[in-house]
């Protein structure tokens, strides 16, 4: 049963990041920070503060003593999930790859960092740390490169389709039939020369070929190319590379038994812990600049907020007993699941014009639903 004073240290945990964002949401609505002056923030943490704050937690990891249970289910859940929806996405009409990585983004990748870190710790103790940092590790070495390469790949596709639209549109011809008389679309004339004009004396019009399939000759996206795309897209991301300095550094580190030199730790620790506080207010701001609340509509958000809460918790719970957790481990793998959505997907989705108004509503309304939602599982949890 969770007492008093338990349910007090999580809603102590939890309250200084939503003061933090509060104040990101009010220094916007007051005009106390201009859009611009966001940015800067904005930009600070993604280039500096955040990528050394992961890399310090990978780093300080034991990658010796990760539990390969807890990942195995974490792992199961996100494959799983991902397996459901391109089967839907190749079965239904309606499924499209921007509507899988979309789902897969709500359903799979939470706040783990900023908000799932210090609310799980007030929860469960320093040892959900420690779990949420292997899980960081996983999701910034396999499941953002792979979220990263299906943009790219759908960007490519659009590319090439461009490309093919534009080199065929010269040689066009559309005749269209109104009233019996024939008429030549002005906009793909096609020229014609002295010589179609001395075939043409004897004759009224001359009847075009069909046009051919611009579906029928589009050809699939180099994979090599799409992989060359992605590769340069994800060298660019800062975060990426902390984490992997963070893990290559913790493989040797405890192997080796030796530390980081203070002079290096401690200029990491210095922007690091400005991190969080600096990242939940940025998350305040861009709710402050946002137009709308709910800019998908009430029908989309709902499924949003049914994938982040209901369905991503529920594969968890169901992996983790799949695999033999129980007791804190089992309860730590299913609280971190309804954490709100991670602010980077929105930025990927922006980035690349896919749903970005959906993972904008995940982000806020989810941000503000966590708070209540996470309380409820920890509670339902211990009883």
């Amino acid at each position: 049963m969770i007492s008093k004073s338990s349910l007090y240290h999580v809603v102590e945990a939890m309250a200084p990041l939503y003061v933090a964002m509060g104040l990101g949401y009010a220094s916007v609505r007051f005009r106390a920070f201009t859009p611009e002056q966001c940015a800067g923030i904005n930009h600070f943490v993604a280039l500096f503060a955040m990528p050394l704050l992961i890399f310090r937690m990978i780093s300080s990891n034991d990658p010796y003593a990760m539990n390969l249970r807890f990942i195995a289910a974490d792992t199961i859940q996100k494959a799983a999930i991902l397996a459901a929806l391109a089967l839907w996405a190749r079965l239904s009409a309606r499924g499209s790859l921007a509507w899988v990585v979309t789902l897969f983004s709500l359903a799979t990748l939470p706040n783990t960092i900023i908000m799932g870190v210090p609310i799980l710790r007030g929860m469960y103790g320093s040892m959900s740390s420690t779990l949420m940092v292997q899980i960081v590790v996983l999701q910034f070495a396999f499941w953002y490169v792979l979220v990263v390469f299906l943009f790219e790949y759908m960007a490519a596709q659009r590319v090439l389709v461009a490309k093919q639209q534009q080199a065929a549109a010269p040689a066009a011809v559309v005749l269209t039939v109104l009233d019996g008389d024939q008429q030549i679309n002005a906009s793909a004339v096609v020229p014609v020369t002295e010589g179609d004009r001395d075939a043409d004396t004897n004759t009224e019009a001359a009847t075009p070929p069909p046009p051919a399939d611009a579906a029928a000759s589009m050809t699939a996206p180099s994979v090599k190319l799409i992989l060359l795309m992605a590769a340069k897209k994800i060298l660019k991301i800062p975060s990426i590379h902390a984490s992997m300095l963070g893990l290559v550094w913790s493989f040797i580190a405890y192997r080796e038994g030796i530390k980081l030199p203070s002079i290096i730790d401690d200029s990491v620790a210095i922007i690091s812990v400005s991190a969080t506080g600096l990242a939940t207010f940025s998350v305040g701001t861009f709710m402050a600049q946002q137009s709308r609340f709910i800019s998908c509509g009430y029908s989309v958000a709902s499924l949003a907020m049914a994938m982040r809460f209901l369905v991503g918790p529920a594969v968890m719970a169901a992996s983790s007993l799949a695999v033999g957790l129980h007791g804190d481990l089992l309860h730590v793998g299913i609280v971190q699941a309804a954490l709100p959505l991670a602010v980077i997907s929105f930025v990927y989705a922006k980035e690349y014009n896919v749903h970005a108004e959906i993972m904008s509503t995940g982000v806020i309304v989810g941000t503000f639903a966590s708070f209540p939602i996470t309380i409820i599982y920890y509670i339902l949890l211990g009883l």
